[in-house]
């Protein structure tokens, strides 16, 4: 089916993980795909570029572009959102997926690193979400989704990684700020958060080994994604596995990378 045939979703953080695969999943149900990043040539650790991206999207027959972006710059996310206007006549769909991690301590977490986090998680997603309203207010079909957890202010949540704790709430409270802000624009603002830890890149690199065998398929994010888009609702947090429940889905196995491992709930979730 083809729900999402004509819309154009601009995906912020696309070339590989959750991103692409909201992209990919997105593609087939008919939408005209906007994938971002900055991995414009072939990184020695981390499989996947814009272009390879595009590519891999472009075969499912769905229209798609592919913009170098760094989310950090806000000038170059209105440029982008301008450009990808232009080609498909608007934007429908913002997912600010972008998101950078480090699980250290006070100390151990450098100012440059406390930065890079607050500028992709929080800045970024304020400073894509503003760009994108003018073009929200224009859609028959307006939404904002962030790939962002439910706020729990469990102190366990901030003890071990205090600012990468505050910058992914941070992303929260503009779901928040937002869904409220733009409910009379008819633009829906939604929180997205998966139940276990996902296989994405940033699992492979800051976490040992058994939480990646004990992690799901980002297919999980990307099927929850698609429920959610479907839907008229505003300022919800909502978990992968959760919603496809209610849609009355029952097998999971088919998202777990190893079926015998016992999965490993995710970050921020009691």
């Amino acid at each position: 089916m083809k729900d999402f045939q004509g819309k154009t979703v601009f995906i912020t953080g696309s070339s590989r993980g959750i991103g692409k695969e909201i992209a990919l999943h997105l593609a087939k149900a008919g939408a005209n795909i906007i994938i971002t990043g900055k991995t414009t040539e072939a990184h020695p650790k981390l499989e996947g570029t814009i272009y390879s991206a595009r590519d891999e999207i472009a075969q499912t027959g769905a229209k798609v572009t592919a913009l170098a972006l760094d989310v950090r710059d806000d000038a170059a996310i209105q440029h982008a959102m301008s450009i990808a206007a232009q080609e498909f006549g608007g934007i429908d769909i913002l997912i600010n997926n972008a998101s950078a991690i480090s699980l250290s301590d006070t100390t151990q977490t450098e100012m440059k690193r406390f930065d890079l986090m607050f500028d992709v998680n929080v800045r970024a997603s304020f400073a894509a979400s503003q760009a994108a309203i003018p073009y929200l207010k224009k859609s028959s079909h307006p939404h904002i989704l962030i790939l962002s957890p439910p706020i729990n202010l469990n102190p366990k949540w901030f003890k071990d990684h205090l600012a990468y704790t505050m910058s992914k709430y941070g992303m929260s409270m503009c779901v928040l700020g937002l869904s409220e802000e733009l409910r009379e624009a008819n633009i829906s603002v939604n929180a997205l958060w998966p139940k276990t830890t996902i296989a994405t890149a940033a699992i492979q690199y800051n976490f040992p080994k058994e939480v990646y065998q004990a992690s799901r398929k980002p297919e999980i994010v990307a099927q929850a994604a698609l429920c959610i888009l479907k839907q008229k609702v505003t300022g919800q947090f909502f978990i992968d596995e959760d919603i496809l429940r209610a849609q009355g889905e029952t097998d999971f196995s088919k998202y777990a990378v190893d079926t015998s491992a016992q999965l490993k709930l995710d970050l921020f979730l009691d």
